[in-house]
């Protein structure tokens, strides 16, 4: 298990943690949340060797090995796949003495050395490392490039299969899903659920952490708190404690009316069920748990455009792509004052390019565009972080925009976005990935527009800073099209999907549980008989087998939870109709009775909220396990 006891851990003048208390035993998987600067990095370079405490003890087993995903990449020659087949050292070592001994003739080196390989699944690590490569979104042309030819995000893609690759008993991920689309993310998820070891994991993503962890650890004011449960458990369990301050419920109950106000409005306006039913369940789980964010620095909104042409833009019959490569095909997209529009598709389909487009940055190759009159666009992609002066203070920035605005109304402005008192006044030079991007949301927000056009608006952002952005997002007035790989900003603030793939932009009937069903029989297709041959060459009889008797092994125990969850859903139901027939009873409601009234519609909120629990699991186990069944055929 890993033990913090009574730990002090300092970075220069700044005490990170004080007298903190932690305990994760063998096979638990937490989430590490906090602000910013808050020490997380710094305890994951704890529990690697790398730091030290500065008083109290920091104990996990000495036999333990220990992955992590590396921020930097070093050799930039190294081909894709060797470099993930790396990350396992002591293949390497094994495969490193082989070459050896058959180099120096040495027969029993040899025999000893094969058995080795043998032990660490030596002959299926080529397959296991394009495996992990193909989940995280690689070509098999891509896999034989050099590091050095892929991007920066690409890149940390590779340092992620690295630290998959690598045998180990306690994984440490910081921020692995900040350069994942939506489809290698729920591919990660379903990797870490089977994951055996030990996981601590830092994300901002709240429906990844929901899905894969099962503790949250929570660093707040120098301390460590650990909740059981994913972060809507630790939600609902901080905003029970925050809700006993008078100051945090006065800001809870505003926010509850912000949310009651927005549901009602899109209720009446919702037309697709399935994405209305799941968007309200999810703005209603924000009403409940407000109260877990009243501490947030961010408070802000896009204001209101000076006027609204309807249509805002209108493409039809649209041939886009760059240059002399076609992307898209046929597309056919009317923007109106109040669309709120999520695209989804593959990695590569041309999400981008379609907002790009819209955004004026490419030339539609064929087709009509036309913008209407009073067209305000506000454009974030990645890219534009770049494109910030990094000279100029975030003050600056936005007096280049309003030069004749009061500078105090612009400050007020910027501290919505948390850039207050000295930090105003700062180099963009010295600013993190997050900082900018605020601020560039910040430049957005400023200029009125009446069309938001975000291309991963999230990455980069903490937790309280999407919350943020969801709430501004909700009051908008104009139009609003979004990628984004999280799911929660997807279905909270878009009432309809858009499915980019296979050279088309069509309607998608259904909401995000069906579009993860939808990629699992994508890929499928996407994987013909003959590309897979490879493979097999490269496997042999035996690996197959193996391959095949671990994944039965892994279907058993998911069988079993998932039986074991459906049940537990049956007596929940149960219960619950019983209750129902009781709180039917005209007679309950008599003034006499009004105790036992209140205890039955407690006991009825309670088990409700387990309901939705409970079902949320069902059918991530079964998601689950109808991917491993797919996975066993493919092998057998």
């Amino acid at each position: 298990m890993i033990r913090l006891q009574n730990l002090t851990l300092q970075r220069g003048p700044q005490r990170l943690l004080e007298d903190a208390e932690l305990t994760l035993h063998a096979g638990q998987k937490a989430g590490l949340i906090g602000a910013n600067g808050a020490g997380k990095s710094s305890l994951f370079a704890l529990l690697r060797g790398e730091l030290s405490p500065d008083s109290g003890d920091c104990q996990l087993p000495a036999d333990w090995r220990i992955a992590h995903m590396r921020q930097e990449v070093d050799t930039l020659e190294r081909v894709a796949v060797d470099y993930v087949l790396d990350g396992d050292i002591r293949l390497r070592q094994v495969q490193h003495g082989l070459a050896a001994a058959e180099a120096a003739h040495d027969g029993a080196a040899q025999a000893r050395l094969h058995a080795e390989l043998d032990s660490a699944d030596g002959y299926t690590a080529d397959a296991r490392a394009r495996k992990l490569l193909a989940g995280l979104g690689f070509s098999n042309e891509q896999m034989d490039r050099q590091v050095g030819s892929f991007s920066g995000g690409w890149r940390m893609r590779l340092n992620l299969a690295q630290a998959l690759m690598c045998p180990s008993d306690l994984l440490l991920l910081d921020e692995p899903t900040n350069h994942l689309d939506l489809d290698a993310i729920l591919w990660l998820e379903d990797w870490l659920k089977s994951y055996p070891g030990t996981l601590l994991l830092i994300s901002h993503d709240r429906d990844f952490l929901d899905a894969v962890v099962d503790h949250i650890a929570h660093v707040e004011q120098r301390k460590l708190t650990l909740y059981r449960g994913g972060y809507s458990a630790f939600e609902r369990a901080r905003a029970e404690r925050l809700a006993q301050q008078q100051q945090a419920f006065d800001k809870q109950q505003a926010q509850r009316a912000h949310m009651e106000k927005f549901i009602a409005r899109f209720k009446a306006q919702a037309t697709k069920a399935r994405q209305a039913q799941s968007r309200i369940k999810a703005l209603e789980r924000m009403e409940e748990l407000s109260a877990a964010h009243v501490d947030s620095p961010f408070d802000f909104s896009f204001r209101e455009a000076d006027k609204i042409s309807s249509p805002l833009l209108d493409l039809a019959e649209g041939r886009l792509g760059y240059g002399e490569k076609t992307v898209l095909e046929k597309v056919k997209l009317g923007l109106a004052p109040g669309a709120r529009i999520g695209l989804l598709g593959p990695n590569g389909a041309g999400k981008s390019t379609l907002i790009k487009t819209l955004a004026g940055e490419l030339e539609p190759l064929g087709g009509r565009l036309v913008r209407g009159e009073n067209l305000v666009v506000g454009y974030f992609a990645q890219h534009q972080l770049d494109s910030l002066d990094d000279k100029a203070s975030p003050l600056l920035h936005l007096q280049r925009l309003a030069p004749t605005e009061r500078e105090q109304t612009l400050r007020d402005f910027l501290g919505g976005f948390d850039f207050r008192g000295p930090r105003c006044d700062e180099p963009v030079l010295n600013f993190s990935g997050g900082e900018k991007a605020r601020l560039a949301l910040a430049l957005i927000a400023w200029g009125k527009p009446n069309l938001l056009l975000l291309d991963e608006p999230t990455n980069h952002l903490d937790l309280e800073m999407r919350l943020a952005l969801t709430l501004a997002l909700q009051d908008f007035a104009g139009a609003v099209l979004v990628v984004s790989h999280d799911r929660h900003l997807l279905k909270s603030t878009t009432d309809e999907f858009l499915l980019v793939a296979d050279g088309r932009v069509q309607e998608f009937e259904g909401d995000l549980e069906d579009y993860a069903r939808w990629l699992v029989d994508y890929r499928a297709r996407q994987t013909p008989a003959s590309s897979a041959a490879p493979a097999v060459d490269k496997t042999d009889k035996r690996a197959q087998r193996q391959a095949a008797a671990a994944l039965r092994q892994q279907l058993a125990p998911h069988k079993r939870e998932a039986e074991k969850l459906e049940k537990e859903l049956g007596v929940l139901h149960a219960r619950l109709a019983s209750l129902e027939t009781r709180l039917g009873d005209a007679a309950i409601y008599e003034v006499a009775r009004k105790d036992e009234l209140r205890d039955l519609l407690a006991e009825q909120a309670k088990l409700k909220v387990r309901e939705g629990e409970l079902e949320e699991a069902w059918m991530a186990a079964l998601e689950h396990l109808e991917s491993l069944e797919q996975q066993l055929a493919q092998v057998d």
